[in-house]
């Protein structure tokens, strides 16, 4: 699913008014009528107060047909215009006019923190004071109402955007914005809903089909994709009846150091559980009698010492991963150069390796095209520098991805996969999969598709999709604090069967 700019919805609009022959105010209805709908579907008549806040523009006007609607089928309303500004939409003023109409009482005027109204935890609240149109910071009082609605612990529910947030940058006041148990966004995401700093302020979002003009859609670039199911069922290669092991490759992990065995171990598993034909653990000589004893499918080739002081692979792999617990002591700097250096198989970077590549960028010219680097936060930061927002922190990633022609994923909450000017944000995982050892199972992931077959890209988008998805399976069994590294490696074969599991259609079965 694509992702648009603030900038390109509103061309959106513009052509769905343009080419469908529609006025402005005549989407503007439908679209509030859509968001109604939803709501009077939920509360199905229920007599809770509902107290909607409508600024001056657009978004405002959004909340004023809300408003009317609600009044016409009998639900207890009260409307608040927000006056920071003289300005109004000519939209809105229709509108207001409009629900004046119908109203027992007109709405309530806000220009101070005196005009703020009572309300109780049991309420609700319609946010509709700026959407995606905010452009400048906010005025002090209107800061104080938004911390005067989060205070009360109402359920609340924005339209479009939680109002307080810009569309490309981290909002002024941290504390100056909507926090909302429900955004109901219209017609395709916003990049702000999935990045750590602005996702917080919307606990679900839900995406209504307003009826934008399907063709401007599909022909605009947007600036990132959503994947998820619909997303990644293209990229699956299925198998033939006569594969064998040498069809799916023989990929190589290769890390590991004194105490830090256990990350190839995973990597190693989830290499031949996401289907690699065949993997060999390359690690030094303290894990030989581990890699053998835990996972008897993997060759191990190690070294004879208890740090790697050399990785000479004397074979052609299919795939490298490398990284994992590695360590940064000066022989194993040496010997990542080296490898980097004659290396020619598509390859993933993960943890040491990416420290050892921010200690010494130099190496970084040795990087095979389109190589995949999973850094955690930290290590990213080491790598591309200090950001002051997650807006600049995506510009240097792509800055960085151009220069070096690599892959770079930022893990989070909604991990970004960054290939220059692309981004594709993940929509599987959980808060149980912040564990141990979660990271060395993805590089195992991405490593073996990347032996089957897959190509870098796709290898890195469907390889971070079937990690949250397995974790998202293990969080179901046991809950998000019980979840191992482990667990998401043995839920890997159900992720796959997710990706073909049909939904089930409500009393199919009664």
């Amino acid at each position: 699913m694509k992702v648009l700019s603030a900038q390109q919805m509103r061309m959106a609009d513009e052509a769905t008014i343009t080419l469908e022959k529609i006025s402005s105010l005549d989407l503007m209805e439908r679209a509030a009528t859509k968001v109604f709908d939803l709501i009077h579907n939920r509360l199905q008549g229920s007599q809770i107060p509902i107290h909607v806040f409508c600024g001056i523009g657009n978004n405002g006007g959004d909340g004023l047909v809300i408003s009317r609607l609600l009044i016409e089928h009998g639900y207890n309303v009260r409307t608040y215009i927000v006056n920071f500004s003289d300005n109004r939409s000519k939209n809105f003023l229709t509108n207001y006019d409009r629900l004046k109409e119908v109203a027992d009482e007109w709405p309530v005027q806000l220009k101070s923190e005196k005009d703020f109204p009572s309300l109780q935890p049991h309420d609700m609240v319609i946010d509709a004071i700026f959407g995606i149109g905010l452009n400048r910071p906010l005025v002090a009082w209107v800061i104080s109402l938004i911390k005067h609605i989060n205070s009360t612990r109402s359920f609340t529910l924005s339209i479009d955007v939680p109002s307080g947030l810009y569309a490309d940058k981290a909002p002024d006041d941290p504390n100056g914005v909507i926090f909302a148990d429900t955004t109901i966004t219209f017609q395709l995401p916003k990049l702000v809903f999935f990045l750590p700093q602005t996702g917080v302020y919307s606990r679900d979002v839900e995406i209504i089909d307003i009826g934008l003009n399907q063709s401007f859609l599909q022909q605009t670039p947007g600036v990132a994709d959503l994947i998820g199911k619909n997303e990644v069922l293209p990229l699956y290669r299925s198998r033939h009846k006569y594969s064998h092991k040498g069809t799916f490759g023989h990929c190589v992990l290769v890390g590991g150091s004194y105490g830090k065995i256990g990350s190839v171990v995973l990597a190693t598993r989830a290499a031949l559980k996401i289907g690699a034909g065949l993997a060999t653990a390359y690690i030094p000589e303290c894990g030989y009698n581990v890699l053998q004893s835990t996972v008897p499918e993997a060759m191990v080739i190690a070294d004879d010492d208890d740090e790697l002081s050399e990785i000479k692979i004397d074979f052609e792999p299919s795939s490298v991963g490398i990284g994992i617990g590695l360590g940064t002591n000066s022989k194993t700097i040496k010997a990542f150069a080296g490898f980097l250096k004659g290396n020619k198989a598509p390859i993933v970077i993960d943890a040491d390796g990416i420290n050892i590549l921010a200690k010494h960028p130099e190496f970084l010219d040795h990087l095979s095209t389109q190589s995949i680097l999973t850094p955690h936060p930290k290590e990213l930061e080491r790598l591309v520098g200090k950001w002051k927002d997650d807006f600049e922190k995506i510009d240097k990633v792509k800055k960085f991805s151009d220069q070096y022609d690599c892959i770079v994923l930022i893990k989070g909450a909604n991990s970004i996969t960054v290939y220059k000017e692309q981004l594709y944000v993940n929509n599987t995982g959980n808060p149980g999969m912040a564990t141990a050892g979660s990271g060395d199972v993805l590089t195992g992931i991405i490593t073996g598709l990347l032996s089957q077959g897959y190509s870098p890209l796709h290898a890195c988008v469907f390889g971070v999709y079937l990690h949250g998805s397995s974790g998202d399976l293990a969080s179901q069994k046991n809950g998000f604090e019980a979840v191992l590294a482990s667990d998401i490696i043995s839920n890997i074969g159900s992720a796959y069967l997710e990706l073909f599991r049909k939904p089930e259609v409500p009393g199919q079965n009664a």
